[in-house]
């Protein structure tokens, strides 16, 4: 099995991404040529990073039939200085809002992610550090965060 995806150039700095009958758009800024119809594409490596891991966090809540009111995944990538600019490490903040008895479910969940079964982040630990936070109903349930890349 294998992915593909066709981008197509639009004009000026702008390509379209055909991913799974879904049309992707990437364009730069104004001040790069761009009309800024869409995000720059190293971005949507943090993307893909938090939509693999939080619909396995999902996926597990619910075959563990724990529920949440609510669940937000927050992703910083830290950039080179130089060209070429590229990501030198990445933080997952995974906030969750619901009753406390599912908070030890939640936390388990986000380690199967990260240890387990997100393809994306098991890909990207290969090249760079990628560290994360659990935090439920506002406290700090895990982190492995270093102190340098505190924001």
């Amino acid at each position: 099995m294998q992915h593909e995806i066709v981008s197509q150039w639009m004009g000026k700095m702008q390509f379209n991404s055909l991913v799974n009958g879904h049309t992707v758009i990437m364009d730069g800024p104004e001040k790069v040529g761009g009309e800024n119809n869409g995000p720059i594409p190293k971005p949507l490596v943090l993307t893909a990073l938090s939509g693999c891991t939080g619909m396995d966090v999902i996926a597990l809540l619910r075959k563990a039939h724990q529920e949440i009111t609510n669940f937000d995944v927050k992703v910083q990538g830290q950039l080179s200085a130089g060209h070429p600019m590229q990501y030198t490490a990445i933080h997952l903040d995974y906030i969750f809002e619901g009753p406390d008895t599912a908070s030890g479910a939640a936390l388990q969940a986000v380690q199967d992610s990260q240890e387990k079964f997100c393809g994306v982040s098991d890909m990207l630990k290969k090249i760079l550090p990628v560290t994360w936070n659990v935090v439920y109903n506002g406290v700090t349930l895990f982190s492995n965060r270093p102190a340098e890349m505190s924001a």
